[in-house]
């Protein structure tokens, strides 16, 4: 079975990750509103009938921002951890919240989601890959270094959405105040260009198909730099750069590779 992946948005205005199979969906992170992602998927073609839970990987209002509506709307069940609820300050329904820990297996109906710890300036942060009948898609998003969890995910992945932050050259010219440039740049800030790619080239699994470059700096990147520097390595794995204003075309991920879905096609309900 494939599962299909999209980018709903991604930045630092708001994170949200499809992924899903032809009959049940999970988010990863709701940063944008109920109405923009009801909108964004609408173009599509993704239902969200499919989806049958909310992923929260931390606290930041650029992935919770639409939390409280998109659950409320749909009756969703949001798995978010003690430390990320309580610092969140958002309100859902008590039989709708379910916590998680570290290296758990989450069981939502033919998907797996297996969530372990990462580093960043946030209460108790989370990265998730998810799997159905072998074939596994990792977000791996505002993370300040690379840990041996996440080599370890990802090495299994046969699509990720995968962080490539900042340039550093950009960062450290750049007009931001030094506490600012030190924190993106610290342990517990986010991935740069040249860290996603050392991850990338060193750990990715011969099944890695498709790579999809999240979470770009406004300031501090640009989707063309990225773009080259990873399709100069990329030996066959198609790249992706997610844009900070739309969602990305919908994307189906197998074993022996992967493909755009068209629109037309998604509004069929990805019957297929």
């Amino acid at each position: 079975m494939s599962l299909f992946i999209s980018s709903i948005n991604s930045g630092s205005n708001g994170n949200c990750y499809y992924i899903g199979n032809s009959s049940d969906a999970v988010l990863i992170d709701v940063g944008l509103s109920c109405r923009e992602i009801d909108k964004r998927m609408l173009r599509s073609g993704l239902s969200m009938d499919k989806v049958r839970a909310i992923f929260i990987s931390h606290e930041h209002i650029d992935h919770i921002r639409g939390v409280e509506a998109l659950s409320k709307k749909y009756n969703l069940p949001v798995y978010i951890n003690e430390g990320t609820y309580e610092n969140g300050r958002v309100k859902l329904k008590e039989e709708l919240v379910h916590s998680f820990c570290d290296g758990e297996q989450l069981k939502i109906r033919s998907l797996n989601v297996f969530p372990f710890f990462k580093s960043h300036d946030a209460a108790d942060p989370y990265s998730f890959s998810v799997e159905c009948d072998g074939v596994r898609v990792g977000v791996f998003t505002d993370i300040g270094s690379v840990c041996e969890k996440l080599i370890a995910h990802f090495a299994q992945c046969h699509a990720a959405f995968l962080e490539a932050n900042y340039d550093e050259e950009m960062l450290a010219n750049g007009s931001y105040p030094a506490y600012l440039k030190t924190r993106i740049s610290g342990e517990k800030g986010h991935l740069s260009n040249a860290q996603a790619l050392e991850l990338f080239v060193n750990y990715r699994s011969p099944q890695l198909s498709h790579l999809i470059l999240a979470h770009l700096s406004k300031e501090n990147n640009t989707p063309g730099l990225v773009q080259q520097l990873f399709e100069e390595n990329a030996n066959g794995v198609s790249i992706t750069v997610a844009s900070r204003q739309e969602e990305s075309p919908v994307f189906r991920i197998g074993k022996n590779g992967s493909e755009k879905v068209l629109a037309e096609i998604g509004q069929l309900s990805l019957g297929i």
